[in-house]
């Protein structure tokens, strides 16, 4: 059976097969600058603006009906680090610019960030998966799985091609390819 959690370990998948590459490219001595700019792209456009954009928006106030509070505890520690995820990418986009306007000592900037968001996220998913997740399964019943899933269908995101998340996901396997 489907379920609203087994949607977003999905989404988590390419969410790591990102990370995996964000730590390769961190061993690149000149990657290229497309490159970093487009998993800027994947990250605010998939990772946050639809995966977390499901969480925030639908899966945590679902479980908050039922008792979690956004405040304290599990919700709470996710949504932190919700936060603390933006600022890394923040820091990307900052020193990427720099390097764009010819500061190559910026890199070593983009570098540090990427990898503080690799961390981060990885830590991030284990948790929610491990965790989480489980939590809300014990306490979701099948009819609240549904009503997730239906919401979760209108956040479908539209990737600058208007493929949505099949065009993230081709996106991430050409940086695979490149990156791996």
């Amino acid at each position: 059976m489907k379920t609203a959690t087994k949607d977003l370990e999905n989404d988590h998948i390419h969410i790591l097969r990102l990370t995996d590459i964000m730590e390769q490219v961190t061993k690149t001595v000149a990657p290229e600058i497309s490159d970093l700019e487009s998993i800027v792209s994947l990250i605010k456009n998939f990772a946050d603006g639809f995966h977390h954009a499901k969480e925030e928006k639908i899966f945590f106030p679902g479980l908050e009906e039922k008792g979690f509070s956004p405040h304290q505890g599990p919700v709470a520690v996710m949504l932190a680090e919700h936060i603390q995820g933006r600022e890394y990418v923040r820091g990307m986009e900052e020193y990427i610019k720099l390097c764009k306007d010819g500061d190559i000592t910026a890199l070593k900037y983009v570098f540090a960030n990427m990898s503080g968001y690799v961390t981060l996220l990885r830590n991030h998913i284990s948790k929610e998966n491990n965790i989480l997740f489980r939590m809300a399964d014990n306490v979701l019943t099948p009819e609240d799985h549904a009503r997730l899933l239906d919401e979760y269908s209108k956040v479908e995101p539209v990737s600058p091609h208007g493929g949505g998340v099949t065009d993230y996901i081709s996106e991430i396997e050409r940086l695979n390819s490149i990156y791996h």
